[in-house]
Formats: structure tokens, C-alpha cells, sequence
């Protein structure tokens, strides 16, 4: 069971506007060491927003504006000294893959390069373990130094986790993976990010409820920028969830 005392990530009254638009509109709530937190809702709800304000990325978008506190491991990230060391403890998978134009080795070492590993045999050990947490090793063991925009857009996709998990993060997020793949792929990611789930937190948005029902620890439901429910999953899929409109989405009823 999930304990209070070894939470992960603190969002307080977590305020995010584009333009002057809404986006999130005060949520809190916490995310716990080792936990897969499911994040559901319909488009324009907030999640990817979410998933950008934990990771920082948010600065690189104009007309963003950010209130509230969102603390990694007790430090507020907004006055973190080094923003580079907080984006490689928090590895993120976007929706649809994307494959830096070149081998799939330099793929997965580009990160740990510009972290400063130059030795050469650390580099295969870090290359070789990435491919492997991503179910991806067997596959192309015998062509690393073949273009990674080659691959299949499963393959890519599980490159890209790879590439994410090359520094080691703490925090995986993960952005609607399984937008562009298949469903064999998708369950071959879904056991990855079940065996990943004791070595680090993963963060899961997903269009996809099911998804959610099968990999999240708890599942929180976003609604036009809202925190409407948090719980644990089988709560939120129950036929009783604290909130009629969670209900009704997870049923299909909306969204």
C-alpha cells in the first residue's frame, strides 16, 4: 500500500494559463515513490500541461504563466539551481515518437553524452540496459549503428522510452505513448512500465481508460482543468467513484 510518507511530488495549488486561458485551475495533490498515477480526462483538460509544468518544459512556451508550488523530493522546482538536472531526473515520452536522426546507439547515448560520459564501455553498458527495460534490445542488438528513424513506429516509440530512461530518471512521464502504435506494441509497453514501476515513478496520461484500469496504482481524473477525483484506481473504475461525473466518463457516458 501506497504511504503518505514517501511521496515523490507535491503539486500545490497548481495554477498554469496560456494567454490569460485556464489551462489548470489550482489543483493539489501528491504522487508517491513507486507508483504508476494514471491521468485521464477529455482533450483540453489539462494533462499534458501538467505533465510540462512538472518537467519545466512549460518555460519554453510563450504566453505561459505559472502559479502555484510543484516540489520534487521536498525542493520546489522553481528555484532549483540547475533546471538541466531536474529534466534528467524527470525523463518524459511524448505522444508520437521522435527519433533523433541517427543510429540507434547514438540514439540512446545522446543524453548521457551531454551529461559527460565519454568512456566508451559505460556508454554500451547504459545503451544496452536502455534497450533492454524497453523491450527493445533483442530486436536490434545486431543493427545499433542502423538509423533510428528506420525503425518501425512501434520500435521508434519504445526507442524513445529508451532514450528517456538512458539518465536514469527518478520520474517517467509518459504522454498518450500509444497514440500511434499498435495494440500488440502497446501491451509490450505496458509490461515494460509495470516491471519499471519498482525502480522508479511513473506519471501515465492516457486518453485510453482502460489503460489506466489496467497500469495506474490510483488514477486521477482531470475535467476542463480541474482535479475532479484522485483514488485508488479500482475506486475510480468502481461503480461508485466520490463523483458522478467520474463515473460517467470512465463509462463513456461523455468525452
Amino acid at each position: 500500500m501506497v504511504s503518505p510518507m514517501n511521496k515523490k511530488i507535491e503539486i500545490i495549488d497548481l495554477r498554469v494559463a496560456y494567454a490569460g486561458k485556464s489551462a489548470l485551475k489550482g489543483i493539489s495533490f501528491d504522487i508517491f515513490e513507486n507508483e504508476i498515477l494514471g491521468i485521464i480526462g477529455p482533450a483540453q483538460s489539462g494533462k499534458t500541461t501538467l505533465l510540462k509544468a512538472i518537467n519545466r518544459t512549460l518555460d519554453f512556451t510563450t504566453g505561459a504563466e505559472v502559479d502555484g508550488t510543484i516540489k520534487v523530493d521536498g525542493e520546489d522546482i522553481a528555484t532549483v539551481k540547475n533546471v538541466y538536472e531536474l529534466r534528467r531526473k524527470i525523463g518524459m515520452v511524448a505522444p508520437l515518437p521522435v527519433g533523433l536522426p541517427l543510429s540507434i546507439y547514438d540514439n540512446v547515448a545522446f543524453a548521457p553524452r551531454m551529461a559527460g560520459v565519454r568512456d566508451s564501455k559505460k556508454l554500451d553498458e547504459i545503451v544496452e540496459r536502455s534497450l533492454v527495460q524497453a523491450a527493445l534490445w533483442d530486436e536490434v542488438k545486431d543493427r545499433l549503428q542502423s538509423l533510428g528513424t528506420k525503425l518501425s513506429g512501434g520500435q521508434q516509440q519504445r526507442l524513445t522510452i529508451a532514450r528517456a530512461l538512458s539518465h536514469e530518471p527518478e520520474i517517467l512521464c509518459l504522454d498518450e505513448f500509444s497514440i500511434a502504435i499498435d495494440p500488440v506494441t502497446t501491451m509490450r509497453i505496458e509490461e515494460v512500465l509495470k516491471s519499471l514501476r519498482s525502480q522508479m515513478t511513473i506519471i501515465l496520461v492516457t486518453n485510453l481508460v482502460q489503460q489506466a484500469k489496467r497500469l495506474a496504482n490510483r488514477t486521477a481524473f482531470l475535467f476542463n482543468g480541474e482535479l475532479v477525483e484522485l483514488d485508488k484506481t479500482e475506486v475510480v473504475f468502481s461503480e461508485s467513484p466520490s463523483e458522478q461525473k467520474t463515473y460517467e466518463y470512465v463509462n463513456g457516458i461523455f468525452g
